[in-house]
């Protein structure tokens, strides 16, 4: 077979000029000549035309346009949350709080001079010293936080323990969450909430001492939690709880018992305590809620403490003279057995761990003072 191209349509030829006579037999001439006539036949077939289609046009590439810029938006977005592994750890107290040289021999710093001056300062260390046959509990309180209550409680604890050879305690019995235990270098992690859990198996000293941190001058801290998320709030009964416990093996303990008047921790520390210490300030709305404090106590029941109570003023901060010193110790004097000035100290001002070799010595002549204040009311009442 050939194929030839005719006008726009394709033709084919069928031509067979070997056709095969012996395999028809039966064909006759006439049946060859016909089929040979058919076969010469031209047919042609339709053919879709052969058309390539056009190329395009050239069109050359647009010119470079950079993105716009996207607009700012109406708020900035919120800086992402750090991993755990970018957080810094605390910043500790040797960080913060700039080195001081020690003052040595602080007993000579305290003395008020030779003659009559030397007698008395023997005289308020003998009642510092006062013999104790049983605990004796100091309550430490204040309406208003931020008046030195802290660092009145490490203060007196701290000379007491100092000068004296039994044992000293403070416990941070914040209902909430305290900072006692901010302001010492803490040797364990335990606090008051983890005492109360082991009380059924607490009964020696050595089982207490697992819970508290000791402070160079002797003072044990009983500390308690300082985040008040994780904290859960102690109760009258478990203080009396831990009271009873302490006092099988402390002399002396001294509560902080937060700032709140109306908590039920508070009946406990009232009820139990043997004297009391109201702290303020020389300020108009600290030595208001001073006052408040001794009228709640006056219109509660115990009036009786009051009356035996020292008043702290301390300058937490150096402010003090806008305000007339005398007249609150005059005010206070007529309402309390005693009034205690405690002047501003920075080493106290910092927040830091209160060290009796680091304070200036009016600073410590106040404490001093202070201490022998509450040894004179364990001699009154029988130690």
């Amino acid at each position: 077979m050939t194929e030839g191209q005719q006008g726009g349509g394709a033709v084919v030829h069928c031509h067979d000029a070997d056709l095969d006579w012996e395999r028809a037999p039966d064909y006759t001439p006439e049946d060859w000549a016909s089929r040979r006539e058919l076969a010469e036949q031209t047919i042609e077939l339709p053919r879709t035309p052969d058309v390539q289609p056009a190329a395009p046009a050239y069109q050359p590439a647009p010119a470079y346009q950079p993105a716009p810029a996207p607009e700012p938006l109406a708020e900035p977005l919120p800086e992402p949350l750090p991993t755990s592994a970018a957080v810094p750890a605390p910043l500790s107290d040797e960080q913060l709080v700039r080195r001081q040289s020690r003052r040595t021999d602080w007993g000579r710093r305290l003395r008020l001079g030779r003659g009559a001056g030397g007698a008395e300062h023997q005289q308020k260390l003998e009642a510092i010293r006062t013999p104790l046959h049983r605990c004796h509990r100091i309550a430490v309180i204040s309406l208003k936080g931020g008046v030195g209550k802290t660092a009145t409680i490490l203060g007196l604890g701290s000379l007491l323990a100092r000068e004296r050879s039994d044992r000293v305690i403070a416990v941070d019995a914040n209902p909430d969450a305290g900072t006692l235990g901010r302001r010492v270098r803490a040797e364990t992690d335990r606090t008051i909430r983890d005492l109360v859990t082991a009380l059924p198996s607490v009964s020696t000293y050595m089982d207490l001492r697992a819970f508290t941190s000791r402070t160079p001058s002797g003072l044990e801290v009983l500390a308690n939690d300082v985040d008040p998320e994780v904290s859960t709030a102690l109760n009258d009964a478990e203080y009396r709880q831990v009271m009873q416990t302490l006092s099988s093996q402390y002399r002396l303990v001294l509560t902080d018992s937060g700032t709140g008047l109306l908590h039920s921790v508070m009946s406990g520390v009232l009820d139990l305590a043997d004297q009391l210490v109201v702290v303020a300030t020389p300020s108009v709305d600290g030595a208001g809620s001073a006052a408040t404090t001794l009228d709640w106590l006056e219109a509660h029941g115990y009036g009786h403490l009051v009356r035996r109570g020292v008043v702290v003023v301390s300058s937490a901060r150096d402010t003090s003279r806008a305000v007339h010193l005398d007249s609150l110790v005059t005010y206070f004097g007529s309402r309390c057995r005693a009034v205690v000035v405690v002047p501003f100290d920075k080493h106290l001002s910092v927040g830091g761990r209160v060290d009796l070799d680091l304070l200036q010595p009016a600073t410590g002549q106040a404490f001093f003072d202070l201490a022998a204040l509450v040894g004179e009311e364990m001699a009154l009442t029988g130690g």
